[in-house]
């Protein structure tokens, strides 16, 4: 039998090492699907619920694996629902491919059914590389192409492939004017600065005595190295919520999380500090940075498109964090330093621990939001992976979690989308099938997208060698984190119209799926319900009726009013029935970025 275009593709697919493929079949794709069958299911298809799942599960799988994830959805619509998580896959600089059908060529510009411009579409989110495939001899170069340009400007790429050509023989470029040959595989490289441009950011960190350094996804290859930088500058260490699993949250000197779900004590350091370096993050809030003009600042990123535009650095050094920082340390100077600064930083740490533990311990009405993800926090294994998704939820992941050395952890960190928290843990499961994966999720995400999901997860359960797959869901019927950002921003009451949603029996539903479902409706029965989640023996979710009333307040509220407001509110202050929080206003207004002065 002839080797077709189709069988071509899912052929290099695997000579990349490509093991599964996330997808929804459609008739745009299938040639690719014959082909599959003729492949005996190499590489693996893995069936979602929804395209959008498919792109968000390859993502998750990109994120925890380290190596490119492939999805594939059919022409028209297919194509079109991958966007949203090809796009999470763009702003987080992710490495994703994505293969659609197109209609057949001899049907193109007749305005056929299923007919749509995907290369114009395409053209944005796989803005690197995305190219249409009208003859067989453009492979393997496309693909092969595709591939490297995903790794090497860690992006999504696409191929758009009419259903005609994916029927076609298969016939390789030839050594002939106007064909473009290929090979497999491509080496790993490194960028570093020059000599001058070291010495000239050395200079600037070895003056400094207050020294702030902010570490994003970029620094998870260099790990010793911002230890041994941060030890010996004395520094503090805040980090971009995409790099929260990069260093460990046990050292007395990492302040958590920056930003608007960021901790006082990062705050706190970015205000007061007077050098700042940052590694391997584009964390986009200048209002979380140092002021202006009051700390110089020194950037290393690998990235020279993304470096030197969220504050104006002094020196700005563009190559890989480790190689960078090893070549750097020696340059470091660590003597004749006070104490005063680092002490300062790690008793504000060890503060913002202590108050964290009391606002979790308040009680509400049924069940404290932060104390669900408290009492997870010890109950964490040592290799746990967890996805977060957006929503208010994000806020109790990046301030009640303690990451330690093995742990990983991810969420939508740029487009903050709603709805990838099931499909990353899903994608994290077949990148890592021996780890226990945790999703922390909202009730409104877990109704768009992780209730559908969670049959994907009944469907591959038994490809997982440890079954530990723990849904956790925030039940409290709130649109919660649009909510507040209404009342803090607009000085609105919550709009019940928009807002409010119903009380869905997560639990129920996944029982129904043959899966563990745990209702937790009382606090006392928190931990009980972890435990028992982490007890399953296959995919489970756990459901926490939580008290939408409790406010994600941000880090640059004083200390003493990230405590007072919680009790206040909670003591009564407001109308949980009716979710209009009289007098919430003002308080909340107060807390605001640029409503005070540092």
């Amino acid at each position: 039998m002839s080797t077709k275009v189709s069988d071509h593709i899912l052929e290099r697919l695997r000579a990349w090492g490509v093991e599964q493929v996330f997808a929804y079949p459609g008739d745009g794709i299938n040639g690719l699907l014959a082909a599959w069958g003729r492949a005996e299911d190499q590489p693996r298809f893995i069936q979602s619920r929804h395209e959008e799942m498919s792109a968000f599960e390859a993502v998750g799988y990109a994120k925890f694996s380290g190596r490119i994830g492939v999805c594939a959805a059919t022409s028209g619509p297919g194509a079109i629902h991958l966007l949203n998580g090809l796009y999470d896959a763009k702003l987080d600089h992710v490495p994703v491919l994505a293969i659609v059908g197109q209609t057949n060529r001899t049907a193109m510009g007749g305005s056929y059914q299923q007919e749509v411009d995907l290369h114009t579409l395409y053209k944005d989110v796989a803005s690197e590389f995305v190219e249409t495939v009208t003859v067989p001899e453009q492979l393997p170069n496309v693909l092969d192409r595709a591939i490297r340009t995903a790794y090497a400007r860690r992006c999504p790429t696409a191929l758009i492939i009419p259903a005609d050509v994916q029927e076609l023989d298969y016939s390789p470029p030839t050594h002939e004017f106007k064909m473009v040959p290929s090979s497999l595989g491509m080496s790993d490289y490194t960028a570093t600065p020059t000599d001058e441009a070291l010495r000239r950011a050395a200079d600037v960190l070895n003056a400094g005595d207050k020294v702030a350094i902010l570490i994003g996804q970029g620094a998870a290859g260099a790990v010793a190295e911002v230890r041994e930088v941060a030890e010996m500058l004395g520094a503090g260490v805040a980090k971009a919520l995409l790099g929260k699993d990069v260093l460990s949250d046990e050292l007395p000197y990492v302040t958590g999380p920056i930003g608007l779900l960021g901790s006082r004590p990062s705050y706190e350091m970015m205000r007061d500090c007077d050098t700042l370096l940052t590694i391997g993050s584009s964390f986009p809030y200048t209002q979380f940075m140092p002021d202006f003009g009051k700390a110089r600042g020194v950037q290393i990123d690998i990235d020279p498109h993304m470096i030197g535009m969220r504050y104006p650095y002094e020196v700005n050094l563009v190559g890989d964090a480790r190689a960078t920082l090893r070549r750097l340390i020696p340059m470091l100077k660590a003597e004749g330093r006070g104490r005063e600064w680092y002490d300062t930083v790690c008793a504000n740490v060890k503060r913002w621990h202590e108050t964290m533990e009391r606002r979790a311990g308040l009680s509400a009405d049924p069940i404290n939001p932060e104390h669900v993800a408290r009492a997870l926090d010890p109950l964490l294994p040592d290799n746990a992976i967890l996805t977060s998704d957006s929503g208010s939820v994000a806020n109790w992941y990046a301030r009640h979690i303690t990451m330690r050395p093995g742990m990983r952890g991810s969420l939508s960190g740029t487009l903050a989308t709603m709805g990838p928290g099931v499909p990353y843990a899903i994608g994290a499961k077949f990148a890592h099938p021996d780890r226990p994966v945790f999703a922390l999720v909202g009730d409104g995400a877990m109704q768009m997208n992780g209730l559908a999901e969670m049959i994907t997860a009944a469907k591959y359960r038994d490809r997982w060698s440890d079954p530990r797959l723990v849904v956790a869901v925030w039940n409290n019927q709130d649109l919660n984190q649009v909510t507040w950002e209404m009342r803090a921003m607009e000085g609105a009451p919550s709009f019940l119209p928009s807002q409010s949603i119903p009380d869905v029996q997560y639990a129920a539903f996944a029982r129904s799926l043959g899966l563990t479902g745990i209702r937790v409706e009382k606090p006392e029965d928190v931990e009980a319900g972890w435990r028992a989640a982490l007890e399953a023996d296959g995919p489970a979710v756990v459901e926490f009726l939580t008290d939408p009333a409790v406010p994600p307040i941000p880090p640059h509220a004083s200390w003493e009013q990230m405590e007072a407001t919680a009790a206040s509110i909670l003591k009564g202050d407001a109308d949980r029935g009716s979710m209009v929080k009289q007098g919430l206003k003002a308080k909340v207004q107060e807390f605001l970025p640029g409503r005070q002065k540092h």
